[in-house]
């Protein structure tokens, strides 16, 4: 068993959790002088774990070592997966990866756990998702690249992108209890070309009332109008969230007093109704009083816009004032894995301790889905929830183009969590006041 690994070698390794099969087995790190028979550290790709797992015979998963550098990997299998090769191009490009625990979904929702944010400062965040606008929500100037501009940037470090011209959207007024579509609202105003490569900037009184995650909703479906990017002022509810979330160091930055917009849009947000967007644009925008004729086949709740904590508690919210159980199959997909643990463990206010989840069983829901994109994105035909069939859906997913979710000639009212409910409820597009006034 003597001798040093050199690059070539095959080595034996034991496979020490079952668990770790379905996550591409173990990670194990080695030193120059290494001995065959020594005792590695074997790091799990997911969960972060260290065991220690020896050179020797064992189940038969024969690799072949390469050293590159005096600080390599073996992976265990016959081929590596995915995240193998995304993680060790970081390492060689400088780079962060962060371990998917679990945690996110997609990278726009690294915004949620408050990873590599830096409100203000001198750095942007590119993500290969156009939703990555999210991050906005911190302050941070974030936005959306393909998969070749995403190839130049770790490649060299650099992006081409124009500076934005800025519109400003001041937001006033108390937020009626059940309004949870201001976005909507604003596409329906400007259009879904009436932000185009511009930076939505969201200000006022209301904006300053929101949460962290009210305002991820809002900077989230920029994209939707256009917008290259949404950003919402770091203030003291965003230094708070970001509390024990993230050792980056930044410092916000904020519009110079005598800053000039390309335009101005202000919304008295105490006097707005709920609405929906009808097909086929996000920008189809309809009371949603005005559409109550409108049969329905489903409700969806769910992705990075709408499968949130607060998104499933204002739907159980919803569930409690009515007492009713639903009409139509009502999906459930939430957003990241910390998400779904809520809606298990969170107790609702106003239950008597019951969580989302119990009062979801109660009002015949389906159960809860992984984490996952789900079918905002169509997908293929097994896709949970797609819609496979020509049917309508009330969603508060992000885009009803046709074939958005599924078939194509599928109808999506883009809507709020509360909509959502209220219509799962009747079976068809309905007010939520009628349940929540």
């Amino acid at each position: 068993m003597g001798g040093v690994l050199a690059d070539g070698d095959r080595v034996k390794a034991v496979v020490v959790k079952s668990w770790m099969a379905s996550t591409g087995g173990l990670e194990v790190h080695y030193q120059d002088g290494l001995e065959k028979g020594s005792s590695l550290k074997a790091n799990a790709i997911q969960q972060g774990l260290e065991e220690d797992v020896h050179v020797s015979g064992a189940q038969d998963m024969e690799t072949v070592v390469h050293r590159p550098a005096k600080r390599s990997k073996v992976q265990l299998g016959s081929a590596p997966p995915l995240t193998d090769s995304a993680r060790l191009l970081a390492r060689r490009k400088h780079c962060r990866f962060w371990e998917n625990s679990g945690d996110e979904m997609e990278l726009e929702l690294l915004a949620a756990v408050g990873r590599n944010l830096q409100p203000g400062t001198d750095s942007i965040l590119l993500g290969t998702d156009s939703h990555t606008c999210n991050a906005g929500a911190f302050g941070q100037f974030a936005t959306g690249i393909g998969n070749t501009d995403a190839g130049f940037v770790l490649g060299t470090g650099k992006a081409l992108l124009k500076v934005p011209t800025i519109i400003r959207f001041v937001l006033d007024g108390e937020m009626p209890p059940y309004l949870l579509d201001l976005i909507l609202q604003i596409i329906g105003e400007i259009s879904v070309s009436g932000a185009t490569y511009k930076s939505m900037e969201f200000v006022g009184s209301t904006v300053e009332s929101l949460t962290m995650e009210e305002r991820m909703t809002l900077c989230n479906m920029v994209i939707e109008a256009g917008g290259k990017n949404g950003v919402v002022p770091a203030d003291e509810t965003t230094f708070k969230y970001l509390e024990g979330k993230t050792s980056i160091d930044y410092e916000p930055v904020y519009s110079d007093a005598q800053a000039r917009f390309f335009s101005d849009y202000r919304f008295d947000v105490s006097k707005l109704e709920p609405v929906v967007a009808k097909p086929h644009s996000p920008d189809n925008r309809a009371l949603a009083r005005e559409c109550k004729d409108v049969k329905i086949d489903r409700v969806y709740i769910g992705s990075c816009t709408g499968g949130k904590t607060e998104d499933f508690l204002a739907a159980a919210k919803v569930f409690l004032a009515s007492g009713k159980k639903v009409k139509v199959p009502t999906f459930l997909v939430p957003a990241t894995q910390k998400v779904w643990m809520d809606v298990y463990s969170l107790p609702v206010p106003g239950s008597g301790g019951k969580t989302c989840s119990q009062i979801f069983e109660e009002a015949g829901y389906d159960t809860p889905a992984s984490p996952s994109c789900g079918a905002c994105l169509g997908g293929p035909r097994d896709t949970y929830a797609r819609m496979n069939e020509p049917m309508a859906c009330v969603s508060t997913t992000n885009r009803n183009f046709p074939g958005r979710m599924g078939h194509k000639e599928g109808q999506i009212y883009l809507a709020s969590p509360y909509t959502a409910v209220a219509s799962a409820l009747t079976g068809y597009v309905t007010d939520p006041r009628d349940f929540l006034m």
